[in-house]
């Protein structure tokens, strides 16, 4: 199978998708040493969990990892991290840093002496340090009520668009931030007892009714499984959580001769990654303040017809 190019450049070198899951896999290992020292619940997720199922390991063109962490362990996990983290590697999270943005994934994992910058550039990274990574989200309680649920995610979709037009024009709304978080944690002890659970509600970009949400006797205890050669944890009834959040067709099927993967070939591409190096943390101001650059703008723009709209209809009067 031909290698799958994540980056090429002008000297001709290019970075493949397996050569940065390799590094991926640095990082995970560190999780999952942590979690296990420190009595720390984690799953596998999302693109990672269906890793497991079709692949026992990673996609082959997935370029980026997620995990889970349930609410009731977040706060420990923090703590763990900050007393075991190897120097390798360091962590970003609204918890320890104000500049972090909450409806990315609740904490970023890096790693040292590695640069990437991802294709959202609206919601770019505004901390120190922008080495690859693995995602983390918070799992928490998710209401029986599927009409609760969604009059509780209003207030956080309301205020997204809000969170990001500050943002890129350069002030942190740490307000905002928090008001978005208190939302999502109130949220989740009011449905402690519910039988459902997903990510929380900070996290906003989920399709309006068809958000991840899963039985929490089919999310919980986490099962070990093979991946990539190691064990990592995953959901623990992991095949129905993959069908609830991809459908029924996500799984590869034997033809007699071969596997047969259900997504079609067109796109089976990278995604996540506008650049990446793997040999040093080469840092790209320019393109970093892409979303910024944008924003102020269309900022400047509306402010621009505003003040000559202003002005025409003075000069009429």
């Amino acid at each position: 199978m031909e290698p799958y190019i994540l980056k090429s450049y002008p000297d001709d070198a290019v970075i493949t998708v397996e050569e940065l899951q390799r590094e991926l896999l640095t990082i995970m290992d560190e999780v999952h040493r942590i979690c296990v020292k420190n009595d720390i619940a984690y799953a596998l997720i999302a693109g990672s969990a269906l890793g497991i199922c079709n692949y026992h390991g990673f996609i082959p063109w997935d370029d980026d990892m997620d995990i889970c962490v349930p609410r009731k362990d977040w706060e420990r996990f923090i703590q763990a991290l900050k007393k075991d983290l190897s120097d390798e590697f360091y962590f970003q999270c609204f918890e320890v840093d104000s500049r972090y943005n909450v409806l990315i994934p609740s904490m970023k994992i890096r790693k040292k002496h590695t640069y990437i910058q991802e294709v959202n550039y609206l919601l770019e990274n505004r901390c120190d340090g922008d080495g690859i990574f693995i995602d983390v989200v918070i799992y928490d309680n998710i209401a029986d009520n599927r009409l609760a649920d969604q009059l509780w995610r209003m207030p956080n979709r309301f205020l997204m668009p809000i969170l990001i037009y500050l943002d890129n024009l350069g002030f942190q709304a740490v307000w905002i931030k928090k008001m978005i978080l208190f939302i999502a944690e109130q949220y989740g002890k009011k449905y402690s007892d519910s039988r459902y659970t997903s990510q929380t509600l900070a996290i906003v970009w989920e399709t309006w009714l068809h958000e991840p949400i899963f039985l929490k006797e089919d999310v919980y205890p986490f099962q070990l499984y093979e991946f990539e050669g190691r064990q990592y944890y995953s959901y623990h009834n992991i095949e129905q959580v993959m069908r609830q959040w991809y459908g029924e067709d996500c799984f590869r099927t034997w033809d007699g001769t071969k596997w047969i993967d259900p997504l079609p070939e067109k796109y089976r591409v990278p995604k996540h990654t506008a650049r990446v190096y793997l040999d040093g943390d080469i840092s790209d101001p320019k393109a970093k303040k892409k979303g910024r650059r944008l924003i102020r703008g269309i900022t400047a723009a509306v402010l621009g017809a505003g003040i000559l709209l202003m002005m025409l209809l003075k000069k009429r009067q």
